[in-house]
């Protein structure tokens, strides 16, 4: 690792916990030096998972802004409630508004707080991390876990409509909401599509869709919805909110879109093949045929999550360890690999950085190109700081514990 005190400044908040409860730094990086303010931690809150704060986001003065879920409302305070739920969100590309996922109780997928017995929810706050923060409507979905995807019109696809797609792992379905402020429909479920392959049932009755990876292409102008549980893909027309087909992908987990909308990349894990070692796959899909085009196998990885640079040249997969002990072993789960997606549908490794237990990944950007990723390291408690050009590891900020999970985003300076 180099030290290096020439470092663009930053300012970046800096989650850590152990899934039950956390904490909150935020780390201002100041002429080539860290100071690390730790936010006050208030009490548990003693609540159930349905009825415990949401923690949203920090003001511009870095106070905290947390969901009362019962209440329903806002509350920006000096302290982060320890036990706050960290939910995941997606953001709407083309607006302020970020989706908060509530998966639900565990057993059943319901949030009863709600929903009943019905389904689960979604929250939409505007202006996340922002003293300005409103929260706008929970919506009743179908039963988690949940993705979110955001169709919208383009020069390719002028007729698709702004809606949201979130869907249902428990129902094996996809509602539809409308996502449209100057439409009579805004934030309310306008459709509910069953992914039902009745073929592929055993039992009459049963859906096993298991919808887990969702991406909209601004060039097809089409949904792509992976069904794990049938190895499909269900391709949806947002205009009428049809499935108008499917293409077969067995042995991927996930989907996610390059930034031009052209190719759909999907993720997987061959776990099977080999007990020694764990296989991590990609797969590469152009929308104008629905064909894998390209693929990509790396031995020894487990991929997590994915992020692509701001200028969308750049694709960077996190890792973490899965598999049998045997395949553990061998396991490189401590690195970030970074694939030039300018050679699309070739997908380019072009470097594979130990940065730990990745978190997240923030981009800072420099006169429109990524100058630093900051990778945050849950096991090291530690901000990774790694240079956008070359992938060097420039620096380690030491932040808090070393706990199990973490996520690092940068905040304005």
């Amino acid at each position: 690792m180099n030290s290096d005190n020439n470092l663009a400044d930053f300012t970046l908040a800096y989650y850590s916990g152990d899934r039950k409860t956390g904490s909150v730094a935020i780390v201002q990086y100041r002429n080539g030096k860290a100071d690390i303010k730790k936010i006050d931690v208030a009490n548990e809150s003693g609540m159930d998972k349905l009825r415990k704060p949401v923690f949203v986001g920090l003001t511009e003065d870095h106070q905290v802004i947390e969901l009362d879920p019962v209440n329903k409302v806002l509350n920006i305070q000096d302290a982060f409630t320890a036990d706050a739920f960290r939910a995941h969100i997606y953001s709407d590309p083309n607006s302020s508004r970020d989706w908060f996922m509530n998966d639900g109780d565990k057993e059943t997928g319901n949030d009863t707080l709600n929903c009943g017995d019905a389904g689960s929810s979604v929250t939409v706050v505007d202006q996340t991390n922002s003293a300005q923060a409103q929260l706008l409507k929970t919506i009743c979905v179908g039963r988690g876990h949940h993705q979110a995807a955001f169709s919208f019109p383009s020069q390719q696809a002028p007729k698709v409509p702004d809606q949201a797609y979130i869907s249902n792992l428990k129902d094996g379905t996809i509602s539809v909401i409308g996502n449209n402020p100057e439409s009579g429909d805004y934030l309310q479920v306008i459709a509910t599509i069953d992914l039902l392959e009745s073929d592929k049932e055993k039992v009459a009755g049963e859906n096993n869709a298991f919808p887990h990876g969702l991406a909209y292409s601004k060039v097809s102008g089409k949904v792509y919805n992976l069904n794990n549980g049938y190895g499909t893909i269900a391709i949806i027309d947002p205009v009428s909110n049809l499935i108008e087909g499917r293409m077969k992908l067995k042995g991927f987990s996930n989907l996610f879109m390059s930034p031009d909308g052209r190719f759909i990349i999907a993720r997987g894990a061959d776990r099977k093949s080999d007990e020694n070692h764990v296989i991590a796959k990609l797969a590469v899909i152009d929308v104008a045929t629905n064909e894998v085009v390209h693929t990509v196998d790396l031995p020894d990885i487990y991929i997590s999550k994915y992020y692509f640079n701001p200028e969308g040249t750049r694709l960077y997969l996190t890792t973490s360890s899965k598999g049998s002990p045997e395949q553990v072993a061998n396991i490189k789960a401590d690195v970030l690999l970074a694939f030039d997606i300018t050679t699309l549908p070739e997908l380019k490794l072009l470097s594979e950085v130990k940065v730990g237990a990745s978190g997240s990944l923030s981009f800072l950007m420099k006169s429109g190109i990524t100058d630093l990723i900051l990778s945050s390291d849950a096991e090291g408690g530690a901000i990774v700081v790694i240079d956008g050009a070359d992938h060097i590891v420039k620096q380690l900020l030491s932040v808090g514990d070393q706990v199990s999970h973490s996520r690092a985003w940068l905040l304005a300076s």
